[in-house]
C-alpha cells in the first residue's frame, strides 16, 4: 500500500472514530440545559480534532453528524413548531459550516504554529455555529420571534430573542474550546500512535 493510500486510510479510520465520539457526546449533552432551551454544543471539541487531523472535508462531515444529531435528539424541537424546513436547514448548516471552518482555519495556520492553529479553530468553530444560527433565525423565524419569545417568557422582541438563547451556550463554549485546546494539541502530536491502537482494538474487536 502506498503512502498515500495509507494516510487516506487513517484519516477515514480516525473520521469514523470522531463521528462516534460526535454522535455519544452530543446525545449526552443533549440531555442537559445550562443556558435556556438549549443544550450546550459539547460535540464541538470532536469536531476540531477531527478536522485538525483530517482535514476540512471530515470536518464538515463531522459538523453535518452534529446537526443531525440535534435534530433526531429533538435539540432544536422549539423551532420545528414555527418551520420545519427552516429548522432543518438552520441545524445542518450550522453544523457543516463550523467544522468547515474548523478545518479550513486549522490548515490555515498549523504551518507557522499548531499550537496557535487548534486555538483558533477552536474559537472559530462555536462562532460560526452561533453565527450561522443567528443567521438562520433572520431569514427563517423573524416573523415568529414574538411567539417563541412568549412561549420561552422572554419580554425581548425581534433579534433580541434569539441574541437572548445563543449568547449564554455561546460564552461556554468558546470557554471550554479554548480550555481544551491545549490537550487538542497533545493529541495531535500523538496522531500516529492513536491511528495504531484504533486499529489494534477493531482488529481485537473482529476476531
Amino acid at each position: 500500500m502506498s503512502n498515500k493510500s495509507k494516510l487516506q486510510t487513517q484519516k477515514l479510520v480516525l473520521g469514523a472514530v470522531m463521528t462516534g465520539l460526535v454522535i455519544i457526546l452530543q446525545l449526552l449533552g443533549s440531555s442537559t440545559t445550562f443556558f435556556g432551551p438549549f443544550s450546550t454544543a459539547v460535540a464541538l471539541i470532536p469536531i476540531v480534532l477531527g478536522a485538525a487531523m483530517c482535514g476540512t472535508a471530515i470536518g464538515a462531515w463531522l459538523g453535518f453528524v452534529f446537526g443531525t444529531v440535534v435534530i433526531l435528539s429533538g435539540g432544536a424541537a422549539l423551532f420545528f413548531a414555527f418551520n420545519v424546513p427552516g429548522t432543518i436547514i438552520t441545524v445542518l448548516l450550522k453544523g457543516t459550516a463550523c467544522g468547515l471552518a474548523a478545518g479550513f482555519v486549522y490548515k490555515l495556520l498549523s504551518k507557522y504554529n499548531k499550537y496557535f492553529a487548534v486555538l483558533a479553530a477552536a474559537i472559530v468553530c462555536p462562532f460560526v455555529n452561533t453565527g450561522m444560527f443567528l443567521l438562520g433565525c433572520y431569514v427563517f423565524f423573524m416573523d415568529s420571534a414574538t411567539q417563541i419569545a412568549q412561549t420561552l417568557g422572554l419580554t425581548v422582541s425581534g433579534m433580541a430573542v434569539f441574541w437572548a438563547l445563543a449568547m449564554g451556550n455561546f460564552a461556554l463554549e468558546i470557554l471550554s474550546n479554548a480550555i481544551l485546546s491545549p490537550v487538542i494539541v497533545r493529541i495531535l502530536k500523538f496522531n500516529k500512535n492513536l491511528y495504531k491502537i484504533i486499529l489494534t482494538i477493531a482488529y481485537i474487536s473482529l476476531n
